[in-house]
């Protein structure tokens, strides 16, 4: 199926910043993957210049309806031709019977009866073909053969078959034409059963049938216009403050220049580099111990006590003091300030003997707790304490801390500079993220079933990428990952985060179409020639049509939340 859509807001990971040109645009930190294995970009982050190879478009659009030059609805609907050129000239010898019925989310049912005529006009085109293609016994190849000795020498069952075929190939295209304009390409299915239309058309020699097509959806906004002067509440957390992640950069970067040693003589405390070992069992309502998680378990995790503020509060405070070789008990309660919901004031048991990564522990706990909603018990046993012995911070590590300053001043500097650059883009593409929400609950609309499926399935794509991306799988790891059952799980799963998706998208498309945006012809070709230079400098194939689609597609998204940002009300809060 053919798709492109500007998609907005990746509900697992976060977005990346990237640029087109000189212009912020967005895009997800992840591609979305065709059936075909081309990938499409993800609307939600900004682009960098330009865009590369494996980021774009694999189809032309069937999302982003058209208009005149370059003026174009960035991931509105666009419809598919429902009638192909060849029926203008494939006249047939009666009218079809078409009975148009509208069918939940964006779709509508069409029952198609095929009048006795067309049938027998289809039957004899088979026929012919079939005299064409056999060399039947006393006959020269292409000369006419009577009837009952063609179908006896092909086969009446093949010959059934063949015809019905032929009627739906041919028939179909003029069924379509009721839903001409509106039709989303490929979404047509024809949902009456073959082996019950060979019976029937045996018995009558007149075929009926149904078919289901997805139509563009129509939104309703509400309320009517209120994109126009939102007030807009951006959540910053501290975590981007510039001078905060300056200062951590220096620690982290100081850190790695330290020797560690083994703790002998004390217990665990700030600073310190714990190896642990975690277990964790559930607590049934009656305060009772429940069974063991065996997926929660965590062997050899390496846990950073300077870290450990980024992980649940109050866990780093549990185990202060621990020793190695000593084991702790203890429960945590989940804050209400939790990003995951269903977690706040959920209380945990957790039992810790150290090891490496906590963090993909933490990433454990929470799906298990997300999925069971019990209550935990985890017991944590330190097995081994290191300290970090660090040489003196002068300006001797300047070079070492950071390649090509002299002085810590000229390293703290430079690092200011960064973090300040990477704190403007987060705050920006907050900014971006929390409009694009706002608009996405401004709208109603139903999904259509085959643009839900294809935008999921490049979702899925893009995961596959970025875990092929860290870690070799192997071959059978590969196929079980892109195994049909797996595919379902994830749309199933991801349901509610993929509809949001397209919701933002559709918005987005309607906003720029609404408002008569625009961009200039120089901005398309400008960024269309810098992108077929990537391709070109990486000996990638490539269509330049499909390009310059995916780059109209961007350009316009940027325009939409340009036109937004400068009619919004927009207040900045730090959580």
């Amino acid at each position: 199926m053919e798709l492109c859509v500007i998609s907005s807001i990746n509900p697992v990971h976060s977005s990346s910043t990237r640029r087109l040109g000189s212009r912020r645009l967005f895009q997800s930190d992840s591609l979305f993957l065709s059936r075909d294995g081309c990938s499409l970009l993800r609307f939600h982050g900004r682009l960098k210049k330009p865009i590369k190879p494996l980021e774009l478009s694999c189809a032309a659009k069937k999302i982003g309806s058209g208009g005149g030059g370059v003026r174009r609805s960035a991931a509105s609907t666009k419809a598919a031709p429902a009638v192909e050129p060849s029926v203008k000239e494939d006249k047939l010898p009666a009218e079809l019977q078409v009975k148009e019925t509208q069918a939940p989310n964006s779709s509508v049912k069409l029952s198609v009866e095929v009048p006795a005529v067309v049938c027998e006009d289809c039957y004899q085109r088979v026929l012919t073909e079939f005299m064409k293609m056999a060399k039947v016994p006393g006959f020269r190849p292409g000369k006419r053969v009577p009837e009952n000795i063609i179908v006896g020498f092909v086969g009446r069952p093949y010959v059934l078959r063949a015809t019905v075929e032929s009627i739906l190939k041919r028939t179909l295209p003029h069924a379509m034409e009721s839903v001409t304009g509106k039709a989303l390409k490929d979404s047509i299915q024809i949902v009456s059963s073959f082996p019950e239309m060979e019976k029937a058309y045996s018995q009558l020699r007149t075929l009926s049938y149904e078919v289901v097509v997805d139509v563009v959806p129509e939104l309703k906004w509400n309320p009517e216009n209120g994109y126009k002067d939102m007030k807009v509440v951006v959540e910053l957390g501290d975590e981007i403050d510039a001078k905060k992640a300056c200062e951590r950069q220096l620690r982290q970067k100081y850190k790695s220049l330290g020797a560690l040693k083994i703790v002998t003589d004390r217990g665990l405390q700030v600073g310190d580099l714990a190896v642990i070992d975690i277990s964790a069992t559930t607590i049934d309502e009656d305060g009772s111990t429940g069974e063991a998680i065996p997926d929660a378990e965590s062997k050899g995790f390496h846990f950073d006590t300077e870290e450990g503020n980024r992980l649940l509060p109050g866990f780093l405070d549990s185990i202060l003091g621990i020793r190695a070789g000593e084991s702790k008990s203890f429960s945590l309660v989940f804050p209400e300030s939790w990003k995951q919901e269903s977690l706040r004031g959920q209380r945990a048991q957790f039992t810790v003997s150290s090891s490496p990564y906590i963090q993909d522990m933490q990433i454990k706990v929470i799906a298990y707790l997300d999925k069971l909603n019990l209550v935990w018990f985890l017991q944590v046993d330190c097995k081994e304490l290191f300290y970090r012995d660090l040489p003196t911070l002068d300006d001797s590590l300047a070079d070492k801390l950071l390649p090509g300053c002299t002085t810590l001043k000229e390293v703290e500097e430079t690092l200011t500079k960064r973090c300040q650059e990477m704190e403007e883009e987060a705050k920006e593409q907050a900014t971006d993220n929390a409009i694009l929400e706002q608009i996405r609950k401004m709208v109603e609309v139903e999904i259509p079933q085959s643009l839900f499926e294809e935008q999921g399935r490049q979702f899925y794509g893009a995961r596959l990428l970025e875990i092929q991306g860290n870690m070799k799988l192997t071959e059978d790891q590969l196929a079980s990952l892109s195994s049909q059952k797996s595919v379902n799980e994830f749309l199933e799963t991801q349901r509610e985060s993929i509809t949001n998706i397209i919701k933002q998208n559709l918005a987005v498309g309607d906003i720029f179409k609404r408002e008569n945006l625009e961009f200039s012809t120089d901005e398309l070709v400008k960024e269309v020639e810098n992108s077929v230079t990537e391709f070109k400098k990486h000996k990638q194939e490539y269509d330049e049509e499909r390009v310059k689609d995916q780059v109209q597609e961007i350009l316009e998204g940027a325009k939409v939340l340009e036109w937004l940002k400068e009619r919004a009300e927009i207040q900045y809060i730090t959580r």
